[in-house]
């Protein structure tokens, strides 16, 4: 009897020395494939390769992510509906390219103006302390009907006016132009008389060598340095009040998100967080650098922009953001908190914060 007992005892120690020694490496592990919105050799891809890379180290390999350019499984266009789908398990792309889906999406890529004058840090700050995650997640889940679950990776900085062959020195100028604009930012050009086409990020340039368009925005000097844009186009407007905030973001089918474990969701949300800060900085740094790159080395011009088209582009989104609120109520929903928080925190920021061209002219334009 004792034997047996004995026996027992030892097989049960051996099965729990197994399960110990097993530990991590007996987790389950997870394979996605993810495509992004934005071809390859874009600086925007730096942003989900962040994400990918602190995913894979935070979790310890347990999440592995195979990561494509634009284009490689589908359009650019496409990839929502393909991580809906099931057909990629993630995507990373900007919430402008849905608002063919719903106008509200054009909310969470940035409205002309902030909207209300919020800044990119605070419309970071909507987003995670205002109830904005929690309004994008609804809009894709409830409003669009979306098997997707999504984050925010990086948020948006101030974009060019954009890319023309000539000065443009007033908003008469501008409005004749076939130009190429993208989300709601596509919406409020035409609402302000601009001849508006949108296109993705890969077929600007073919389209200005083309006579397509006349001009184009796109996203910022890295990004607009990556694609080509001044080897068609000579005269970069700087600064743009189009799009001056907004988010990129990760998007994950519903059912592969629910797989994880609670500690696995924990590192992407934290991963995609860490993301936003440190590209943000990557942007600011490699932005200044390109910009001294494109004007010493290949011969772009800086213009400032006009005030009056700065002002024309805040008119007709005023325009634009009311129509929409009266005509569909989420947008609306959305749109009412971004006011009530810039209501707070812009007279905030404008009382307590040094106006930016204070100290830059005392220190760089004696």
């Amino acid at each position: 009897m004792m034997m047996k007992r004995l026996i027992s005892v030892f097989f049960v120690f051996i099965f729990s020395l197994a399960l110990v020694s097993a530990g991590p490496a007996a987790a389950k592990e997870f394979q996605w494939k993810m495509q992004s919105t934005w071809p390859a050799g874009d600086f925007h891809n730096v942003d989900p390769q962040i994400v990918v890379d602190y995913i894979h180290s935070m979790s310890g390999g347990r999440i592995k992510i195979d990561f494509m350019s634009a284009g490689t499984v589908v359009a650019p266009f496409e990839v929502l509906d393909a991580v809906h789908r099931g057909i990629l398990d993630v995507g990373h792309a900007w919430p402008g390219y849905w608002v063919g889906k719903h106008p509200a999406c054009g909310l969470f890529s940035s409205a002309s103006g902030g909207p209300f004058g919020l800044s990119s840090e605070d419309f970071l700050a909507w987003m995670y302390e205002g109830g904005g995650l929690d309004l994008y997640n609804e809009l894709l889940q409830k409003e669009l009907k979306l098997n997707v679950v999504a984050f925010p990776t990086f948020g948006e900085t101030p974009e060019p006016q954009g890319w023309f062959n000539k000065p443009i020195t007033s908003w008469e100028d501008f409005k004749g132009l076939k130009f190429r604009a993208a989300g709601m930012t596509a919406e409020v050009f035409k609402e302000a008389g601009a001849t508006v086409v949108t296109l993705p990020g890969g077929e600007i340039v073919p389209a200005l060598e083309k006579g397509v368009i006349d001009a184009a925005e796109y996203s910022d000097p890295s990004s607009d340095k990556a694609v080509g844009l001044h080897d068609v186009r000579k005269f970069y407007h700087l600064p743009g009040i189009h799009q001056p905030t907004g988010i990129m973001e990760l998007v994950i089918n519903k059912k592969k998100w629910e797989e994880l474990p609670d500690d696995l969701k924990e590192i992407v949300r934290v991963a995609c967080e860490a993301a936003t800060m440190r590209f943000t900085f990557k942007m600011l740094v490699q932005n200044a650098k390109d910009l001294d790159d494109l004007t010493t080395n290949h011969g772009v011009t800086v213009v400032r922009t006009p005030s009056d088209v700065l002002i024309e582009v805040m008119k007709a989104a005023d325009k634009v953001l009311a129509r929409y609120a009266k005509e569909n109520a989420f947008f609306g929903k959305v749109l009412e908190s971004q006011r009530e928080f810039a209501k707070r925190v812009v007279p905030y920021r404008q009382a307590g914060h040094p106006d930016y061209d204070l100290a830059a002219n005392y220190y760089y334009k004696k």
